[in-house]
């Protein structure tokens, strides 16, 4: 066989290329769907000038991918800057985001400035973003319909700014590392849920330190609930009258000793027995605080020196300055 003439190669190549542009626009357009932002804005939308074209059409930004990353987090590129060319593509027609890990108040501010319309939120381990970047933000998102806190440090008030300021929400993650030692018991966030998302449908709790009277709670406040996922919430005990009501109530049930096998994160059991030991009787949120952190009573002090004015509710949960 004759070895190919340079002609021959170039008619090959226009070949290969005329045949990526010649797909139709809706295959193409499934194709780009699959791909994250980073995938796009880095390699895919350099394939061909059809592909580049539709790249940058507002309609391909309605939803942004960034999470999952990976291996990408290591290859040097400014997912920040990304994430903000992205939301400039999105011409203010962006309803859907996820963000992995690199998100800050001054990103989540540029998202929502450009972004009014936005119906679902993801946030996986975002701890660039504080409790009154998110409490203020949420402010200016009142359409949202889906949310996802997934390890997270956001408090109780951020979650009843979240309830407050988007009546239109349906479904709501908030998960963290479950764990059954040491044995911590907190409803803090299970009643600002019930008392503030009256209209949810669907709730994931993964890992949650809820106890029977939060999810009691979640059964009183949200009366439309249809799923609930309880999975390594360790500290409810799903039998009798409870039981009987989470049957009655919920279509789709997920038990705290369910399997994790469809669960998209790291659902392995990190435990301190030692901890136990130490606190045979468990610990509640009054034994977080440190030494330090007691006021002591004993001697009849009370709260003269008190001045309501200097409390900030969001200074004992900020994580970042």
């Amino acid at each position: 066989m004759d070895p190919p003439t340079p002609d021959s190669t170039s008619r090959e190549e226009e070949e290969e290329e005329r045949n990526w542009q010649e797909l139709p626009r809706d295959v193409t357009s499934m194709i780009l769907s699959k791909l994250n932002a980073v995938e796009i804005l880095s390699s895919a939308q350099f394939v061909c000038s059809f592909w580049r074209k539709l790249c940058r059409e507002p309609m391909m930004w309605r939803n942004i991918d960034m999470h999952n990353l990976g291996d990408l987090c290591d290859l040097g590129y400014d997912l920040e800057e990304m994430a903000r060319h992205a939301v400039d593509r999105s011409g203010g027609q962006l309803l859907s985001i996820c963000i992995d890990d690199f998100a800050t108040d001054n990103l989540l501010n540029y998202i929502i400035d450009r972004s009014s319309h936005i119906r679902h939120l993801r946030l996986v381990s975002c701890y660039g973003i504080s409790d009154d970047g998110l409490s203020e933000g949420i402010k200016r998102l009142p359409l949202l319909v889906e949310i996802d806190l997934c390890y997270c440090s956001f408090s109780k008030e951020v979650l009843e700014a979240i309830g407050q300021c988007c009546p239109r929400l349906k479904s709501f993650r908030l998960n963290c590392q479950g764990f059954r030692h040491p044995h911590i018991e907190c409803d803090e966030e299970a009643l600002a849920i019930a008392q503030n998302m009256p209209g949810l449908k669907s709730l994931q709790l993964f890992g949650n330190k809820l106890t029977n009277n939060g999810l009691l709670a979640i059964l009183d406040g949200c009366c439309h609930l249809e799923s609930l996922d309880l999975r390594q919430c360790f500290n409810v005990n799903l039998g009798g009258n409870l039981a009987k009501r989470c049957a009655e109530q919920i279509k789709i049930l997920r038990y705290p000793n369910d399997s994790t096998d469809d669960y998209e994160f790291d659902a392995e059991i990190h435990d301190d027995a030692s901890f136990d030991e130490e606190y045979p009787s468990g610990i509640s949120d009054l034994d977080l605080l440190s030494d330090g952190d007691y006021y002591d009573f004993s001697d009849g002090s009370d709260f003269s020196e008190y001045d309501p004015s200097d409390y900030d509710p969001f200074e004992q949960h900020h994580f970042y300055d």
